[in-house]
């Protein structure tokens, strides 16, 4: 018996020493990758900005494109996938400080205005899926972020959050909204969504925060390597990360992946494109900013984010803003626009009612 108590202490600690090399051996890896990977982040940031992009301010007639071809290019790719757009819209340029905002506008002339803004990396025409439903009963207004891919051209640096804001407050003002917006954010348009409604509370009349990335909780360490993955300028490691973070759109069908696949095109021509820029470090709301946001809003969200903890995120608004409310999304991630389509529309109309 003293024998094969023996033989189980020297097997347990045989076991412990293998745990703890392959947790050792884990962080390594870990670590090693994640030193790698902001290496060829640093690489790729001097290719697109250094060795292979303009001046980011010079004006010229192809501005804010690197060259006329690549405008061209672009512009037809983009055209191609606007005849997939389910709606009839106009397309306007509006006048701001920033320079001209390109927009989709949909809807009833007399319907209340809703704007819808991108997520980061895209442009008007990630509301495909969403902008018939929504233009039924409200005057939509989807746009192209001022500093961002798409048809709108800044004159002007966003060196701040803040600028954000003030680019919208003025779009608004040239659009004659007066105050009673209703305002629906993606991702990165999330994000921007929410600085507007801690900045500008009483021109909002409803506000959904739709998966923002940033404004709730941290970017989770996945998010922050699979961002690297996205940029670098290699089709191979854009579609790795895409497929990661639309990961269950990827695996619904034939269908969903091509729509992710589209958008991986879509992403590694814009930035063979479009002049490289520096964006602005996002900010976390605080809490006190959370509680500045009198009107109603909507925080929707799937249960497989890979932004951040989705259920963090929700306790947090629960605790600390507790009239916010909280959304669910069963069975999706950041990809809950495309996979759960009229479960997402239903709740954001029912909100906006």
């Amino acid at each position: 018996m003293s024998l094969f108590k023996k033989n189980n202490v020297v097997i347990d600690k045989s076991l412990k020493r293998r745990s703890l090399f392959k947790r050792i051996v884990k962080y390594l890896l870990i670590g090693i990758g994640s030193i790698i990977f902001l290496l060829l982040a640093f690489a790729s940031w001097i290719y697109f900005s250094i060795i292979a992009g303009p001046d980011l301010m010079e004006m010229s007639d192809y501005h804010p494109f690197k060259s006329s071809e690549a405008k061209t290019e672009y512009l037809a790719f983009e055209n191609k996938m606007a005849k997939k757009w389910p709606v009839i819209s106009e397309e306007k340029f509006v006048q701001t400080s920033f320079g001209k905002t390109f927009m989709r506008i949909s809807g009833p002339i007399d319907a209340p205005p809703l704007i819808l803004l991108p997520g980061g990396g895209s442009n008007s025409l990630i509301w495909n899926a969403n902008i018939k439903a929504l233009s039924e009963g409200y005057r939509t207004y989807a746009l192209d972020n001022i500093y961002d891919f798409g048809r709108s051209i800044y004159t002007r640096k966003i060196e701040t959050p803040d600028d954000y804001s003030l680019w919208l407050n003025e779009l608004f003002d040239s659009l004659s909204l007066g105050k009673d917006i209703r305002i629906i954010g993606y991702s990165f348009g999330g994000w921007v969504t929410g600085l507007y409604a801690k900045n500008y509370p009483d021109r909002l009349s409803r506000v959904i925060l739709l998966a923002p990335a940033f404004s709730i909780q941290p970017v989770s360490n996945d998010f922050i390597l699979n961002m690297v993955l996205g940029i670098l300028p290699c089709k191979y490691t854009m579609r790795k990360s895409m497929y990661w973070i639309w990961d269950d759109l990827v695996k619904s069908g034939k269908e969903g992946k091509e729509i992710a696949d589209e958008r991986v095109d879509y992403v590694y021509l814009a930035m063979k494109s479009f002049k490289f820029k520096m964006g602005v470090e996002p900010i976390k709301l605080e809490d006190t900013d959370l509680k500045k946001l009198t009107m109603p809003v909507l925080f929707l969200i799937g249960e497989h984010e890979k932004v951040c903890n989705p259920q963090l995120a929700i306790n947090r608004l629960n605790k600390v803003a507790p009239e916010i409310k909280t959304v669910l999304i069963l069975g999706t991630g950041h990809d809950l626009m495309f996979t759960h389509t009229e479960k997402v529309n239903s709740i954001m109309l029912d909100f906006l009612k």
